[in-house]
């Protein structure tokens, strides 16, 4: 009988002792948040008091002078916090970690140091190869906070901003109605013995259920569109009251887009939004009604829609008006400056707990989702995909 092959020698079968970590040791964070330069956006990282909590447990933040001014958040509120103040960009830079809402632009990834951490939102569809391949050149781990999951599943930081831009829609509505603004005159509230404003929402993910609060809330009629019927079913559980839905079947879209004076679209596709109303059906629309296309960031969902910024954010098109803007949130500064501090600080507090990211990532699998380079090396496979880079799993980088 010949003798089995094995590929382990009797030693290497023999039982082994277990390592086990005995001791976490706290790490000291050094956080450097530079001043947004990306167009129009007015969002900071953290508040005053979340740089209090984190100065208070022992870590340092450096902030370039003027960071908070666009959310109204003086240089004295922050340096009361516990934060360091610094004119000099490329020393806030020069931060082992660099805290920031936009992603930094190729100029300013020039300034960071090799082996930094960064963390800031990637938004993939503005993105090129170069980006990657500077951050790569340079060693640096970067976690995106948008793909960042909680311990539901869920993405925390989409979700925050989606609730901001769900609500701030209505307002805008609103506001575009009135005479100030030249429109139709209406006012969103219900008033006795007039009939209610007409709100269509496309859509019934975060943001169209906010828009959906927000209009129920001022007293409008709501009729909310959908091709789930999982989605209109929960949207309905939150409203906690019975609202108009509609799987998206062409004709009573029409019917409702013809009678309605506010039309949000808030419909998401894995890579652009799906157009839902054609020219056609936006040409039947009332004259002086309004459309919000919150979805405009991926495409839009309106046939009609052009990106908008918040110097011209609307334009006329066959007497109906767009508001197509893509960074809503970056609106009111400082709730979404508020709402993204918030899903931050727990995150550095915990980093710091762990004596590290490298710690962090390999006890929080949410965390880990949001890692998109460790140490250069590439490891979100949609990320891979979409710029035809190599990639490696994160968890065979992580033990």
């Amino acid at each position: 009988m010949s003798k089995s092959l094995s590929p382990f020698t009797k030693a290497q079968l023999l039982p082994q002792e277990e390592t086990l970590e005995i001791l976490k040791q706290k790490g000291e964070l050094f956080i450097g948040i530079p001043k947004e330069t990306h167009f129009q956006e007015k969002r900071v990282c953290l508040t005053p008091d979340a740089v209090s909590a984190l100065t208070s447990n022992g870590h340092r933040v450096l902030l370039e002078s003027g960071a908070g001014e666009g959310a109204n958040f003086k240089d004295k509120d922050y340096s009361e916090a516990g934060a360091e103040i610094s004119k000099d960009t490329s020393k806030v830079y020069s931060c082992p970690m660099i805290l920031k809402v936009e992603p930094p632009s190729l100029d300013e990834i020039a300034h960071i140091n090799p082996q930094t951490i960064l963390i800031s939102a990637l938004q993939i569809k503005t993105q090129s190869k170069r980006y990657f391949e500077a951050l790569a050149k340079k060693r640096i781990t970067a976690l995106a906070f948008e793909y960042i999951k909680d311990d539901d599943g869920a993405y925390p930081a989409v979700r925050s901003l989606s609730e901001i831009a769900g609500t701030a829609s209505i307002l805008i509505a609103s506001e575009l109605l009135s005479n100030v603004n030249g429109g139709n005159g209406l006012m969103m509230g219900n008033i006795n013995g007039v009939p209610p404003t007409e709100v269509v929402i496309l859509g019934a993910g975060t943001v169209g259920e906010f828009a959906a609060r927000s209009a129920i809330g001022l007293g409008a009629n709501v009729k909310i569109f959908d091709s789930s019927i999982t989605k209109l079913r929960c949207v309905q559980t939150s409203l906690g009251r019975t609202v108009y839905t509609s799987t998206m079947q062409p004709k009573n879209l029409l019917k409702a887009l013809k009678r309605c004076d506010v039309a949000i679209g808030a419909v998401r596709g894995s890579n652009r939004s799906p157009i839902v109303v054609t020219e056609t059906m936006v040409e039947h629309m009332k004259p002086g009604s309004v459309v919000i296309d919150v979805s405009i960031d991926m495409g839009g969902c309106f046939e009609t829609s052009e990106v908008t910024t918040h110097d011209h954010p609307t334009f006329d098109y066959n007497g109906v008006i767009h508001y197509c803007v893509p960074n809503i949130p970056a609106r009111y500064s400082r709730s979404a400056s508020v709402s993204i501090s918030n899903i931050f600080t727990p995150y550095l507090l915990q980093i710091g707990e762990h004596g590290g990211i490298e710690n962090a990532l390999r006890f929080d699998r949410g965390l880990k989702n949001g890692l998109y380079l460790y140490h250069g090396i590439l490891t979100n496979k949609s990320v891979a995909d979409w710029f035809g880079l190599d990639y490696n799993d994160a968890n065979l980088l992580i033990f």
